[in-house]
Order: C-alpha cells, then structure tokens, then sequence
C-alpha cells in the first residue's frame, strides 16, 4: 500500500517531468519558428534581389542565365533547410524518448520493488500468483524494450531516406541547372551566328 507521502512524491516527479518535458518543447518549437522566420526573411530578401536583376536584364539570354543562376543555390538552401528541420525534430525526439525512458526506468524499478514486496508478504500457497505477476511485469518490460527498439530503427530509417532523398534532390537539381546553363550558351551562339 502506497503512503501519502510516497503518493505526494510521486506526484511531486511526474509534475516535476511534465514541466521539464514541456519546457524542452517549448525551446524546440521556438527553434522551429526562429528558423522558419529566418527563410521566409531570407526568401523574401533574396526574391526581392532577383526581381530586380531581372528587371534590369539588357535581353533574354541574360534573363534566362539569371534564372538558371537561381536554380542551385535555392536547392542548396532548401536541403539546408530540410537538414535544420530535421535536426530540430532530432533532438526533440532524442529529449522526449530520454524523458519517458528515464521516467519509465523509474516506474519499472518502482514496480519491481512492489513485486518484491508483496511476494515477501504474500500468503503461503500463493507462490504462482506471485511467479505468474512476476513474469507479466517481466514480459511487460521486454515488450516496452521491443517497442523502444522498434521506434528507434523507424527513426534510423526515416532518417536514412531524407538524407538519401537531399541527395538525390541535389543531384537532380544541378543536372537541371546544367541544362539549363547549356540550353542558355546554346541559345546565345545561336543568336550570334
């Protein structure tokens, strides 16, 4: 049987954990806007530089180097981007799993003390209770370990595929703006000829 003050305590840790839990996502959805509002300044910047240079263009071969111009390095700055992204819900992800698995621990350990307990003081003849309750608090712990491991290669792999899709992304980007760099020397030695 629980005490009030073992009852007061454990109350005491969870809104101990719920507030350091909120606080740590709290900074990280701020690093998310801060972030967010950092590339919406930056794409607003950028974009008002490039309406201007395309406004000042003396012919349509430079327009469309301009343009071709803009194609690899917006690439470039939407991977920075989703890799900023991607490392803000990381660790996000990292802090929350290392709060539950550390309040999960604490509760595991808790539990298993109180088996160890009511075992001691059971009643004669209830060893099977006992050993049944047991190995339901054992498989109960490997099934949350499984779980845990589980979400983590979930996590390992979407993690494997954004990178894999940036890079093809990247890839795709530089060849586009490959062609149209040739398209745009082409299209200028055909004009002079």
């Amino acid at each position: 049987m629980m005490t009030p003050e073992q009852f007061a305590a454990a109350q005491q840790a969870n809104l101990t954990a719920m507030v350091e839990m909120s606080q740590r996502a709290f900074a990280n959805v701020e690093k998310l806007a801060n972030l967010n509002l950092e590339a919406a300044r930056s794409v607003l910047e950028e974009s008002a530089a490039h309406t201007k240079a395309l406004l000042s263009a003396k012919d349509p071969q430079e327009v469309v180097a301009l343009q071709s111009g803009l194609l690899q390095p917006a690439a470039d700055k939407a991977t920075a981007y989703g890799r900023q992204v991607q490392d803000i819900v990381t660790t996000a992800q990292a802090e929350v799993t290392k709060l539950v698995e550390a309040q999960v621990a604490e509760a595991q350990t808790k539990l298993q003390s109180l088996v160890e307990t009511a075992a001691k003081s059971a009643p004669a003849g209830s060893e099977g209770a006992v050993a049944m309750f047991q190995q339901a608090v054992a498989a109960s712990t490997a099934a949350f370990e499984n779980a845990q491991k589980a979400g983590k290669q979930a996590i390992s792999t979407a993690e494997a595929n954004f990178q894999t899709l940036s890079a093809n992304a990247t890839k795709a980007v530089q060849s586009a703006a490959q062609t149209v760099a040739q398209g745009a020397k082409t299209a200028s030695r055909a004009k002079k000829a």
